[in-house]
């Protein structure tokens, strides 16, 4: 009998229910009512919990560019302004001084919608919404924020088909890469903020010293406000999502610019979220979607009213976001570009690690702030590695998961569209000097695919050998392309793999662990998995970021949760009634004597902090001594 049901049983089997003995039971009998009473108010405890945990229900409308059987206009170059001249896809009412935003998708090139860019009086308005909404949604409990959090998530899970759909029809990519990318990451961030986040930012104690042994010292995490999300348009769904989560879960509002490549679904997501605050019984203004050109962008980053601005995107407009911020002294948290590595030590199995590096490369068609952008390899073992890639990036297909082919059914692709053909000049021409700098490059050109023929594709790429000096090596190139770099030496490895100006990601392969952390111990970078690739991502307790050019600040884990609050140090008495904080006679004001205050203070820094015994009690006796003249 374990110990719980012994301690529960012991009332009945003490009472001798059945036998013959007239021994009085009333202590026993009142025990056993007390267990049934606490058990009760355990159980009603659980009932009240579960009600106002539960997840709620609402409803979102599917999209009708969703479904792969949707139609519409294509448009004719989706790369240049001048498609907005097409009548099919111009607004029936124009309005004068305003711009528009089309929406198309990248892997058929068909309009999905145009809208009206956001001016900085929109921008600032829904500002002001999302201000006003935080006055209130700030004093929500974290029962009544985990609610949403695990509505949300419900609602992901029971919808992610759709949801992955919408992801693909707006970015090109496949449902595979949505449901990795998209889905996936968004329910780890949410797993993790119902299980942990409460607990990064309740109030904490924090230790003390002999001299403040009579106080108490906590720190509290209190929301800011509002804050800004500036996100990319890679992964639509969980770039919006995952700063919405860690906002609304620390008690502010937040106000999210997207990437005018991605307005549709983006405005979709969100719509969703603050349709589970309304369901919740929340104002839904608390979370604002703006989507402007970058002219009318500073509205936001110079915004007086916006307390914390999370910037994901490229180097150069990442440096303009920092420098808006400075009007304000607005604290931000920059992710931008990667070159991550993946050092290969001597001796690895490459034909065991051969199928994380394709997904490391080729995942959302190189489109990644944490891919594999080099395969640093012993130089024994590049001809095989080579080999080994070149066999399975000659078979992957690339297409549409919402386009029927000329037969009539969806064919089973690997890889999606890139967002746009506007980079495609620009990754020929770095391919191209790679190849007149000894490389050999297989593919590295616009895929022109034989039935969609408005898609934006490019043919997976394998470069090698690369030295570190040439361009493909040092600029980040967020494509299809798998870079191979041999090495001599592991010294000669980790001088590669620190030799960009970026410090993002990296992973280290190798047969004997030991030796790779101590590798992944040496590289400048924010996150290393060793043995693995971009998992770092997946555990959501570590924090996201990086060094150099790769930005500063972190989100993600206890670290991204409260930095999107004011740290608050508080101290209190331990024992109000029986010690507080005064003044002794000899420090008090006006001074009797300056020889005597300084003895005492001198006194009481020996006592508190000499190194021994000796010379703390001297300081003591010097501390009493200076308190009775």
């Amino acid at each position: 009998m374990n110990s719980l049901t012994s301690f529960i049983l012991h009332p009945l089997i003490t009472l001798n229910i059945g036998n013959d003995d007239d021994e009085p039971a009333g202590i026993d009998v009142i025990y056993l009512l007390s267990i049934f009473f606490a058990l009760g108010i355990w159980l009603v405890f659980q009932r009240y919990q579960k009600m106002h945990n539960s997840p709620v229900p609402f409803d979102v409308a599917v999209p009708l560019p969703a479904d792969p059987a949707w139609e519409s206009v294509p448009i004719r170059d989706p790369h240049l302004e001048s498609h907005l001249e097409q009548e099919e896809i111009t607004p029936a009412l124009s309005l004068p001084g305003r711009r528009y935003i089309t929406s198309f998708d990248p892997a058929t090139g068909l309009h999905i919608g145009t809208y009206i860019a956001d001016n900085e009086d929109e921008i600032r308005g829904k500002i002001h919404m999302s201000a006003n909404a935080q006055k209130k949604w700030k004093r929500t409990t974290f029962t009544q924020r985990r609610r949403v959090v695990r509505s949300l998530m419900k609602w992901l899970v029971d919808n992610q088909e759709v949801c992955a759909r919408v992801a693909c029809r707006d970015s090109g990519k496949t449902l595979i890469d949505a449901a990795l990318g998209e889905i996936l990451t968004t329910c780890s961030k949410m797993e993790w903020l119902l299980n942990h986040g409460e607990a990064a930012l309740k109030p904490e104690r924090r230790a003390s010293n002999l001299m403040m042994s009579y106080k108490r010292s906590e720190v509290h995490y209190e929301p800011l406000g509002v804050v800004a999300a500036i996100v990319s348009w890679n992964y639509p769904l969980h770039n919006a999502w995952s700063p919405i989560l860690a906002a609304i879960f620390s008690g502010n509002g937040i106000v999210v610019k997207c990437s005018e490549s991605v307005i549709w679904s983006t405005t979709w997501f969100v719509g969703a979220m603050t349709a589970c605050l309304r369901a919740c019984g929340h104002d839904p203004e608390l979370i604002q979607v703006v989507c402007c050109y970058p002219e009318q962008a500073q509205a936001l980053t110079k915004s007086p009213l916006i307390k914390h601005i999370t910037f994901i995107g490229s180097e150069e407009v990442g440096r303009k976001v920092a420098i808006d911020a400075t009007e304000h002294l607005t604290p931000v948290t920059l992710e931008l570009g990667g070159k991550d590595p993946a050092i290969i030590l001597p001796g690895t199995d490459l034909n065991k690690w051969i199928s994380l590096w394709m997904r490391g490369v080729f995942q959302n068609m190189g489109q990644n702030c944490i891919g594999i952008e080099r395969l640093i390899v012993h130089a024994d073992q590049y001809d095989d590695l080579h080999d080994l890639l070149s066999e399975r990036t000659k078979k992957l297909r690339v297409g549409s998961v919402l386009a029927a082919s000329p037969e009539g059914y969806v064919s089973t692709i690997d890889g999606g569209a890139m967002i746009s053909g506007q980079r495609f000049r620009a990754l020929e021409r770095v391919l191209r000097d790679a190849a007149e700098g000894g490389a050999n490059v297989e593919g590295g050109a616009q895929y022109n695919h034989v039935y969609l023929e408005n898609g934006s594709f490019f043919t997976p790429t394998i470069v090698g050998p690369v030295d570190a000096s040439m361009d493909i090596a040092q600029q980040e190139l967020f494509a299809p392309i798998a870079v191979i770099m041999p090495y001599e030496n592991i010294e000669e490895a980790i001088t590669i793999a620190n030799g960009t100006r970026y410090g993002l990601g990296a992973s280290v392969f190798g047969p004997d662990q030991k030796q790779a952390l101590n590798v992944a111990k040496r590289l400048e970078c924010g996150m290393v998995s060793v043995n693995d690739f971009g998992v770092f991502y997946i555990n959501q307790d570590l924090p996201f970021g990086g060094t150099k050019s790769s930005g500063y600040g972190r989100f993600g884990g206890p670290e991204g949760l409260r930095s999107l609050t004011n740290t608050k140090a508080i101290i209190v008495d331990r024992w109000p009634s029986f010690i507080q904080t005064s003044i002794p006679k000899v420090l008090d004001y006006p001074l009797r004597s300056l020889y005597q205050s300084w003895e005492f203070s001198s006194g009481l820094v020996r006592f508190l902090y000499a190194d021994g015994w000796r010379p703390r009690i001297r300081g003591l006796v010097a501390l009493v001594q200076a308190a009775r003249k």
